[in-house]
This record gives C-alpha cells, sequence and structure tokens, in this order.
C-alpha cells in the first residue's frame, strides 16, 4: 500500500474514531482476530495531530483582544499544555488500569486516552465561535475568563463521556480510572495557567 493511500485510510478512521470512539478501538484490540478489519497505526499520529490542530486553534482565541503576537503564543502554548498534561498522566492511566485488573496493553490503553483527547479538542475547536463571539461582543476580561471556564467545563464532560464508552466497549466487566480524568484536568489546567492562557 502506499503512503498516500495509508494516510486517506488513516483520515478515514480518524473520522470514525470520533464518530464512533468504541468501535474504533474495539477494532484495534481484536485485531488478528477472524472478520475483524485491521486499524492502521497510522490512526496515532493521525490523531494526535488533530489534537494538536484543534488546541491550537482554540489558544488563537484565547488571545483574541490583545495583541496578534499574544493570539500567536496562546495558539502555541495550547497544545504544549493540553499534550504535557496528556504525557504526563498516560502512565498513570496505565498503571491504575493495571491495578484494577485490566488485560488492555500499552497501545491500546494510549488509543483510548487518545481517541478522547482528539475528541476533547474537536469540542474545544466546536466552541471556538462561543470564545470569538463573547469575546469581542462582551470585551470584558472576568466575562471572557468565566466563558472559557465553561468551555472547558463541557469539553471535560465530553472526554468523560467518551472515555467512559471506550473503556466500557474494551473491557465492560471491569472498574476503570475515572481519576485518570480528574488528573489530566488538574494537571492541565495548572500548566494553561503557567503558560499565561488564561490572562485575558
Amino acid at each position: 500500500m502506499s503512503f498516500l493511500q495509508e494516510l486517506r485510510n488513516g483520515v478515514k478512521e480518524v473520522g470514525s474514531a470520533l464518530r464512533e470512539p468504541e468501535e474504533v478501538a474495539l477494532r484495534w484490540y481484536e485485531q488478528g482476530r477472524e472478520g475483524v478489519e485491521p486499524l492502521s497505526p497510522m490512526v496515532f499520529l493521525l490523531l494526535t495531530l488533530t489534537a494538536i490542530l484543534c488546541t491550537a486553534t482554540y489558544g488563537v482565541t484565547m488571545g483574541m483582544g490583545q495583541s496578534g503576537a499574544a493570539m500567536l503564543q496562546k495558539g502555541f502554548n495550547a497544545p504544549i499544555a493540553a499534550g504535557l498534561s496528556w504525557l504526563i498522566t498516560l502512565p498513570t492511566l496505565y498503571i491504575l488500569n493495571s491495578l484494577l485488573g485490566s488485560k488492555l496493553d500499552l497501545p491500546t490503553t494510549t488509543l483510548a486516552a487518545l481517541i478522547t483527547v482528539s475528541f476533547g479538542a474537536l469540542a474545544m475547536l466546536a466552541s471556538v465561535p462561543i470564545n470569538w463571539f463573547f469575546t469581542v461582543a462582551i470585551g470584558n476580561r472576568s466575562f471572557t475568563l468565566f466563558i472559557n471556564l465553561i468551555v472547558f467545563s463541557g469539553v471535560g464532560m465530553s472526554m468523560s463521556n467518551v472515555f467512559i464508552r471506550v473503556m466500557k466497549a474494551l473491557e465492560p466487566q471491569r472498574t476503570f480510572p475515572t481519576l485518570w480524568l480528574g488528573l489530566v484536568t488538574a494537571i492541565g489546567s495548572e500548566l494553561f495557567y503557567l503558560l499565561g492562557l488564561f490572562e485575558f
């Protein structure tokens, strides 16, 4: 298969992962079994790029009302903050899963986390018009912070929903560590604050 064909297939799989996250995670987990269509490893890279681009776009809107340099800086810092929070907490997810009796391997756990993070980043992208409208229309720093906190809360809830659905699909009879999402949120919020993303 050529690189372009593999890339096209990977893009389709990312679309499937964001529409039907449980099905894509199960395909990866069960590949090799008879009748299961294999999932391209390129989906890992493309999900990561999706998360970076969507988060960066939202980050740019967090700098509106300031200078163009601030918009670019926040567009650069947002995926760094989100990516670091995910990378820091991924080993914790795998360890907690193992302690709770999970049989999932590291690539499957990583894919479940990546699907969750990419879905959250897509929710952030969908919230760009909301942030843009209220930042331009109201122009009050405290209100802008309030709107961004509401957006982040909504994104967190959507990520929780996707994560729970994916983990239940992979291991229906097992307890899963929703604590991980709280950890990602706490570390991500701290990094967003430290990198000046909440300064309006």
